[in-house]
């Protein structure tokens, strides 16, 4: 199963569930929101079904979400529509596209996506050439393999290989580490302004570009 099959087919569950931590998504939200100029371009990687870029829209020039998975976009375009956000696109290209995609943009914002991807460096790397100097890149990873997690790392590493397996997880998950994430962001050419655990498992990140 490619990864946009798999997400196709989980969609419309995915688009039913509630935030799992809705405290943590707001304030990261907030402060995402804090870094952005009413003037500003924003590219949103791996937007899924749109809910985050809608809400960053209005206080933006433009945001354009991408994701791999078409099925994801129609309920981003349902919702766009309820919402009659105007300022928002939504493109159906991988992550790795959308990465070197031309802009120009002032931010690229990427939450829960770095560990789906099977070369997150390489993807950072790309936004990194295609954003402007100052620019910000924000990011939310969770960091399933982090010392943090504590024993439940081992679970997560001998039971999504059989999830996968049976269609319940996407073929590419990277079990990363709070440190790596943090090193990976400023190996490709970032200093991080601004970073912290919300919740506890996920390290959100806000870098510019040197």
């Amino acid at each position: 199963m490619t990864e946009a099959k798999f997400w196709d087919r989980i969609a419309p569950k995915y688009a039913q569930d509630p935030i799992k931590d809705q405290a943590a998504y707001e304030y990261t939200l907030g402060r995402t929101q804090s870094y952005l100029g009413s003037e500003d371009r924003v590219l949103e990687i791996g937007c899924g079904t749109g809910s985050t870029a809608l809400l960053i829209a209005p206080g933006v020039g433009a945001i354009e979400g991408t994701d791999i998975s078409p099925a994801m976009l129609e309920v981003a375009a349902e919702r766009q529509a309820e919402a009659g956000v105007r300022n928002a696109i939504f493109s159906a290209i991988s992550a790795e596209e959308a990465a070197r995609l031309p802009g120009p943009f002032d931010a690229v914002l990427g939450f829960n996506i770095l560990h789906l991807l099977a070369n997150p460096k390489a993807v950072l790397r790309d936004i990194h050439q295609q954003l402007p100097k100052g620019g910000f890149l924000i990011t939310k990873t969770p960091c399933i393999g982090d010392p943090s997690v504590g024993f439940k790392r081992f679970i997560f590493r001998a039971m999504i290989p059989v999830m996968t397996l049976f269609g319940k997880a996407p073929s590419t998950v990277q079990y990363m580490t709070h440190a790596e994430v943090d090193k990976m962001i400023t190996d490709a050419g970032f200093d991080i302004v601004e970073s912290g655990n919300f919740p506890a498992i996920s390290r959100y990140v806000v870098a510019r570009k040197r």
